[in-house]
């Protein structure tokens, strides 16, 4: 592990030599830029258009088109008007306030999950999504999240190492389809399909909070060329800095809340040549390179009652923020060739995706270091910035994919199988010592850099797995108004071992302008290397007071003391039922229940102390010898029900000499936790019980996102204007407390509006102004003593920074 830099230069310079020989003499014309425009907006029908033949997630028929025609709930987002007019500068937050049921909210004080924007669907975990670009499966970030108020627990896919300007489309498959894509697809599939256009286009991007921090910074640029063979090749390049926010109270106190600091270089390349007649090759890759920035819990000054044994009167007399900073490189590289062999489509891949998180904490120090230096007649003093080191996660994919369309027999029928192949390697590095030792003896309590002690070379790992996959699939059109779908995949993993999945699906076009669509699927997931393999030492704070964690590896000689099993695959039963109805030529209306059974689901577990009457004596001294005050553990621990129902209503008509557009999206939705499965050895006492999965940890899981959200959208556009007024309601949530019953955090509903008016002075440039929360809008107050961030909310919701103002300049050329 360790950072590429030749390779990014390599692969920077291949890129645009590839755009040097391939691309023909000149820019694109203004007519190409017209069409690139109307083709991404689903009405073009140029020459680079036609070379890829289209596939909806969700079915493996090329040639379907339409989203409310598929068998289950697909969501389509064009996402040109995001990257050239949206109040957000990211794609998971501009998914935050476009689909309602896909939930990513900011995070602070929690440690490297303020670094990486975790997301989710349906209200469920953020890796039971599982996440395509342009169809293939994209690898995970590094990192696990072990605080915040959602997804503590899960891995994910860091969604905004894609920049907007590069994306056509979004594709939300809002039902289980691990039968037909393998592990993670629980709650759905997002698959992101990369432009590549012809035409030119760069967009400036500049906004701020009202209270005058948090500055977003942007400047993209696309470029797309149809070559003269046919192919197309585009790259996009982005360059994002955001500013850190605080909203601490009070201002200037030992602490930071709010936005992390980031500055990101993105550069993405997509394309595809044909090869002959019958054969194409098509490649995308994507290399980011991101800083990252974010206020720990502070350390309060000497004298004060806020930890002062961490701290050093010749370093820090009024107290400091430590600041969790983060080297993040991100790779992806997709090639393959799709040929026609007979009657048959046949698709050939390979995807490679590497991240890696390298930390080093400033502002800080090893108090026991200087508790050292002061014993032996110096001034206290101990170094200020630590390599805490870090860890990667690499995703080796090969497929193989058949499909056929016979449409002679039955309606039309079409039959697709497959084979996968999936490498996977998980890396752990150790900081350098005074980032994790304790120079001046166990039990102090002062080891390691203060606010994110670094790996030990106990924690590290460099472990890997592989994993098989066939399935099966076939739509059967009974008759053009009714056809059921069956899909059957069976996988073989090194680790946990074998799981075999099957789907069900059926649509029924009942008259001409309503479709009954449902399905029955059941799914899985693998337990993530990121779960399966880490530890780490970390510090929490139970009521403004720190507690030492050891959270131990699954099948170390910890875990196997309190009896965790393990970790096997989760497994899922789900169900979909719902209807796509277009009474008028301008208003189509889709519903959809559904429900989501999951066994088994992989939970990092409550902290056992070393004073914990459940834990065995054995246990209690190994975390002595250890040097810390208590333990937890990934275990699969719970079976939850997930049931909900989706609403979407569009609507376009024309309004005087404009048109108004309007969209209304709702889900709303619940989890409970069905079962919890305790170890037997955590048993021998009633406390185990309740600390294995408390109330504040059974929130997490039940309450991680809204039990509702809601978007209502108007856009009217007459002449050269365009004006967008967005609602944007977010239901109640309630956490759990440090204290635990009847302690809770009561988060009340809270309706928020983002809004913007463009001009456009000519075809080409465009001129966006606005604001987001513009209602200024802020989580209910709590005690911060009881909050998972020590302050007075948890970022749930829509975030805690309020109102923000944004501006927007788009050129074609």
């Amino acid at each position: 592990m360790g950072k590429s830099r030749l390779w990014k230069a390599l692969w920077a310079a291949g890129a645009f030599g590839c755009i040097a020989a391939l691309a023909p003499a000149g820019s694109a014309s203004a007519a190409e830029n017209a069409e690139t425009e109307s083709a991404q907006d689903g009405t073009g029908s140029g020459e680079a258009q036609e070379l890829e033949a289209i596939s909806v997630v969700g079915s493996r028929r090329y040639g379907r088109s339409s989203e409310t025609l598929t068998p289950v709930p697909v969501d389509v987002i064009p996402m040109t008007d995001f990257a050239e007019k949206g109040a957000q500068f990211d794609v998971a937050q501009a998914l935050q306030f476009i689909a309602p049921s896909f939930n990513s909210t900011r995070q602070t004080g929690a440690d490297n999950a303020d670094l990486v924007d975790s997301a989710m669907l349906r209200g469920l975990g953020s890796d039971q999504t599982l996440v395509l670009v342009n169809g293939k499966r994209q690898h995970q970030a590094a990192v696990v999240n072990i605080f915040g108020a959602r997804n503590r627990g899960n891995t994910g896919t860091d969604f905004n190492t894609l920049p907007p300007l590069a994306i056509e489309r979004i594709e939300v498959l809002r039902d289980g389809a691990a039968a037909q894509y393998g592990s993670d697809a629980i709650a759905g599939v997002v698959n992101v399909v990369m432009k590549k256009t012809p035409g030119c286009e760069s967009v400036l991007g500049f906004g701020q909070y009202s209270r005058g921090d948090g500055e977003n910074t942007q400047a993209s640029a696309y470029c797309g060329f149809e070559l003269a063979n046919g192919g197309t090749i585009a790259l996009t390049g982005e360059w994002l800095k955001r500013g850190r926010s605080d909203r601490s109270e009070p201002r200037g106190s030992p602490r930071t809340i709010g936005d992390t600091k980031m500055d990101n270089r993105t550069l993405f390349l997509n394309g595809e040549i044909p090869l002959g007649d019958v054969a194409n090759f098509y490649f995308s890759g994507g290399y980011q390179d991101r800083y990252a920035s974010s206020g720990a819990f502070g350390r309060g000054g000497i004298g004060s009652d806020d930890i002062p044994s961490r701290n050093s009167a010749a370093m820090y007399p009024d107290g400091f923020v430590p600041f969790i900073n983060a080297d993040i490189e991100d790779r992806t590289l997709i090639a393959g060739v799709w040929a026609n062999i007979g009657e048959w489509r046949a698709d050939f891949s390979q995807t490679y995706g590497y991240n890696e998180l390298l930390n080093n904490i400033s502002n800080t120090l090893n108090a026991s270091i200087a508790n050292e230096d002061l014993l032996n007649g110096g001034q206290g003093l101990s170094p200020n910035k630590f390599d805490a080191g870090g860890y990667a996660f690499t995703q080796y994919t090969t497929n193989v994919d058949f499909s056929r369309y016979l449409d002679s027999v039955l309606a039309g029928t079409n039959v697709a199988f497959g084979l996968e192949r999936r490498r996977e390697n998980y890396e752990i590095v150790a900081g350098e010592r005074g980032s994790w030792d304790d120079f001046d003896g166990p039990g102090g309590g002062n080891a390691g850099s203060q606010g994110y002690p670094g790996f030990q070379p106990g924690d590290e790992t460099d472990s890997s797995r592989t994993s098989w996959a066939a399935y099966g699939d076939v739509e059967f059109n009974w008759t053009d108004r009714f056809m059921t779908g069956v899909a059957g995949r069976f996988e073989d993993y090194d680790d946990f071992g074998k799981t075999t999945t099957g789907k069900l699906t059926s649509s029924f076009k009942a008259t001409d302008t309503l479709l009954l669509r449902g399905s029955a699927s059941t799914g899985f997931r693998a337990p993530s290397l990121q779960q399966r393999d880490f530890q780490s030492t970390y510090t929490e704070f139970v009521g403004g007071d720190p507690l030492d964690i050891l959270l131990a590896r699954n099948g170390s000689a910890i875990a196997n003391a309190a009896g965790v099993d393990l970790l096997r695959e989760e497994k899922a039963t789900s169900y979909t039922l719902g209807f796509a109805w277009s009474p008028l030529d301008n208003l189509t209306v889709t519903v959809d229940g559904y429900r989501i059974d999951i066994d088994d689901r992989v939970v990092l577990s409550g902290q056992f102390g070393v004073d914990s009457p459940a834990i065995s004596d054995a246990l209690r001294q190994m975390l002595i010898d250890e040097g810390v005050g208590a333990a937890a553990f990934f275990v699969n621990a719970a079976d939850t029900r997930t049931t909900g129902i989706d609403l979407t209503i569009a609507h376009s008509t024309q309004v005087g000499d404009g048109e108004l557009t309007t969209y209304f999206g709702l889900n709303h939705g619940k989890t409970e936790i069905t079962k919890v499965n305790v170890p037997a050895p955590l048993l021998t006492a009633p406390e185990g019980a309740e600390t294995f999965l408390s109330d504040r940890e059974r929130r997490f899981i039940e309450d991680g996102a809204p039990s509702t959200k809601a978007t209502l959208t108007f856009d009217y556009s007459i002449g050269q204007w365009d004006a967008m007024f967005k609602i944007i309601h977010f239901g109640s949530q309630t956490l759990g407390s440090f204290s635990g019953p009847p302690v809770f955090l009561e988060y009340g509903a809270k309706t928020s509006a983002d809004a913007s008016v463009t001009y456009a002075f000519n075809d080409k440039v465009k001129l966006t102004v606005g604001a987001a929360n513009i209602f200024d809008q802020f989580p209910d107050r709590q005690n911060p003593d009881e909050t998972d961030n020590g302050h007075v909310y948890d970022s749930v919701q829509f975030g805690l920074n309020g109102t923000s103002y944004f501006t927007r300049l788009a050129v074609k050329f």
